[in-house]
């Protein structure tokens, strides 16, 4: 059986650097010391952001291909699998901070959940900087890079505040004009509690109860602003675990259904093939 899919920690990547919950470093630099690990499709256990200012390629985050382009950035959260096929001129700059980073400067430990690109969802956390930001945005991680340097990280913390909060404002898919802040409140709430509970909560009305909505107002707000039902987007959240479950060829397919909560491994396989078109047994081999 082939060893399960690499799963790095903010140590492993983060070797030789002067704090232990972070990672600031230009991409080329970080590409010529890290060539191995990123072309091979692999996990992390800690946040990671990457701007792109120049280069090609393509890069893969939960199975969704991404062609690479200048002003493209995009957020990774713990547990998601990606991998990079980039060329040789990719430049750009690349952070990464653990879990516990902004633990002990944040009174509210959920915090960055309020970010639509913190989702885990991949189509939220790639996005194109548009080109009157680009100077501002640049400069920002500029000076995140000279303050991870200099070892400050209750500046670099600031400054990586300041960057999701223009991302979110300027950037964010659902941060666009015309949309109802209260909409856009309800379903960030919504994402959130399904990334926590989507093993043990499957139906919208379970969800509607904890917002304080009927399950028809929630199915109205998500068919308005992402044009799926709330069960579509509860569905596939479940889907895309059971996706990265099955990158790790250690796991069973019985184990990677106990561990999703359902019935057994049957019903977990009939319900995977209906949505993605293949056996779980199939998806796995396609991934090799």
């Amino acid at each position: 059986m082939k060893a399960t899919i690499p799963v790095y920690d903010i140590c492993t990547v983060s070797d030789g650097h002067q704090h232990p919950d972070l990672l600031t470093e230009r991409l080329g630099s970080y590409l010529k010391e890290n060539y191995q690990r990123v072309h091979q499709q692999h996990g992390h256990s800690f946040y990671h952001l990457v701007l792109f200012t120049g280069g090609s390629g393509s890069h893969t985050l939960d199975f969704t291909r991404y062609a690479v382009e200048p002003w493209q950035l995009y957020f990774m959260t713990p547990g998601q699998v990606h991998s990079w096929h980039l060329g040789p001129e990719t430049e750009g700059y690349v952070v990464h901070f653990s879990t516990a980073f902004f633990r002990s400067f944040l009174a509210n430990p959920d915090y960055l959940d309020r970010f639509p690109f913190f989702s885990g969802q991949s189509p939220d956390q790639v996005m194109e900087v548009p080109e009157k930001l680009r100077d501002a945005i640049q400069s920002v991680f500029e000076q995140i890079l000279q303050a991870g340097a200099d070892n400050e990280p209750d500046l670099v913390r600031a400054l990586l505040l300041q960057l999701f909060l223009e991302t979110d404002r300027h950037i964010a898919r659902d941060g666009e004009p015309g949309v109802p802040q209260q909409k856009q409140l309800v379903l960030r709430n919504f994402m959130a509690l399904i990334n926590r509970h989507y093993r043990s909560l499957r139906l919208p009305r379970e969800y509607a109860e904890q917002l304080y909505i009927t399950p028809n107002h929630l199915n109205a707000l998500c068919q308005d602003l992402l044009g799926k039902t709330a069960g579509e987007i509860i569905r596939e959240r479940v889907l895309l675990e059971a996706k990265r479950l099955l990158t790790n060829e250690q796991k069973t397919v019985a184990e990677i259904a106990g561990e999703l909560n359902f019935p057994d491994n049957s019903y977990f396989s009939r319900f995977f093939r209906k949505y993605v078109g293949q056996s779980p047994e199939e998806f796995r081999k396609s991934l090799n």
